[in-house]
């Protein structure tokens, strides 16, 4: 309960080692920004070579970011976070969905992704191609207690990537808000905004008890 009040409180004593379950560069930044107020350990799986890939073969975003939560929890003995996410797209049904990061192969660039989607969009006129990026969160304990959050954030395919920031379909996602894609906003925009922004929000009233419990 001490770490829990410290945590509402804004104090900075406390520093647990808490794992986010990915490789991914560009995620760990935007995750570890969100959630800095705490100041916890942040741990990622390039700090343990030895563990094999989660395979994500869930229905749903929800079912694999438990799974890999759960999975890397208990194999690390260790509080771990992990995130499903992706980009669903009205038009196409939902696609390309929980199949995002290999929609245009296994070993496919964000480039060759992004630009997958606008071929098969092509002749989909303005005003039909509206889109959402999904993010599902899932912490969870080594003993198997998980809790599951979620955020999204509205929008639509562009006709052609722009902007530098970012990563995965960010170039190709565009923000009537803002009237930029998401590549185009400042990270620290992006960083309020963003589906992984408001799943990490619900996160955060969350963690102090699973914190509290590690």
């Amino acid at each position: 309960m001490e770490i829990v009040a410290a945590l509402k409180s804004g104090e900075t004593r406390f520093l647990q080692e808490v794992i986010i379950a990915t490789r991914n560069p560009g995620k760990l930044r935007e995750i570890e920004a969100i959630l800095s107020p705490f100041s916890l350990k942040i741990l990622s799986l390039e700090d343990f070579p030895g563990i094999p890939e989660v395979l994500e073969d869930g229905a749903t975003f929800a079912e694999n970011a438990g799974k890999k939560a759960k999975t890397i929890a208990r194999l690390t003995g260790r509080l771990s976070i992990a995130d499903d996410s992706g980009l669903a797209v009205e038009v196409l049904k939902g696609r390309p969905g929980v199949f995002s990061s290999r929609y245009a192969g296994e070993n496919a660039t964000d480039q060759e992704r992004c630009q997958k989607l606008l071929e098969e969009m092509a002749e989909i006129p303005p005003g039909q191609r509206e889109a959402a990026f999904l993010c599902v969160i899932a912490v969870a304990l080594p003993d198997g207690k998980m809790q599951v959050v979620q955020g999204e954030c509205r929008g639509s395919i562009a006709f052609a990537p722009r902007g530098k920031h970012g990563f995965g379909y960010d170039p190709i996602f565009f923000i009537p808000e803002f009237a930029k894609t998401m590549a185009e906003l400042e990270p620290e925009v992006k960083n309020r905004i963003s589906h992984r922004a408001r799943a990490l929000e619900q996160l955060r009233l969350i963690l102090p008890k699973f914190l509290s419990a590690s």
